[in-house]
C-alpha cells in the first residue's frame, strides 16, 4: 500500500487502498492528458533554462542542471507530433530515469497523481494517432476525455521518432 495521496475526481484526496489502482502523475499536451508510471517519475519542474545542444534531434530541446546531473530535455509536442507552442516560457518538465540517464519530458503542464483501477484500462483504440499509439500503452476513458498511458521506454526512442 502507498502513502502518496491521489486523487480520482480532481477535487478530493484519498489513499490509494487497493493493490490493482494504476497511480499516474498526469499531464497535458495540447488540450489532451497523458499520464505516466508515478514509480517512474523522479521529480517535477516548472520552467527551466535548457541549453541547446548542437545537431540533436528535433525532438531534443537541449539539456538542463538538475543538482548537479546534466539531464536531456525531449519536447513532447515535437515528439508527439503536436505543433509548438507560441509561449513556451510556462512549460513543465517531468523528469523520468531510463537506462541510467535522466531525461526531462518537456510539457504544457503538469496535472495531477491520479488513482486509477485497473479494470478501466483499455488497450490503444484503432482511431488513436499512430504516433500515439507508437509511444502509449493503452488508455483510460475519462470524464468527456481520454488519458492516454505514455510507455516511457518506447517514448524516448527518438532514433525511430526520426525515422518516422
Amino acid at each position: 500500500m502507498s502513502n502518496l495521496p491521489t486523487t480520482t475526481t480532481g477535487t478530493a484526496l484519498v489513499a490509494a487502498s487497493d493493490a490493482t489502482q494504476g497511480m499516474f502523475v498526469t499531464m497535458t499536451v495540447a488540450h489532451q492528458i497523458f499520464g505516466i508510471p508515478v514509480l517512474k517519475v523522479q521529480d517535477v519542474l516548472g520552467p527551466q533554462r535548457i541549453a541547446r545542444v548542437p545537431l540533436a534531434p528535433a525532438e531534443v530541446l537541449g539539456s538542463l542542471n538538475l543538482r548537479g546531473r546534466i539531464v536531456t530535455a525531449v519536447d513532447a509536442r515535437t515528439r508527439l507530433g503536436v505543433p509548438a507552442l507560441e509561449d513556451c516560457t510556462q512549460s513543465m518538465s517531468v523528469v523520468v530515469e531510463h537506462d541510467g540517464e535522466l531525461y526531462s519530458i518537456v510539457v504544457d503542464k503538469v496535472g495531477e497523481v491520479m488513482s486509477l483501477p485497473e479494470t478501466d484500462y483499455e488497450r490503444n483504440p484503432a482511431t488513436l494517432d499512430p504516433r500515439w499509439q507508437e509511444v502509449s500503452n493503452g488508455i483510460y476513458r475519462l470524464q468527456g476525455t481520454l488519458l492516454v498511458v505514455l510507455d516511457v521506454a518506447r517514448f524516448l526512442r527518438l532514433d525511430q521518432a526520426r525515422a518516422a
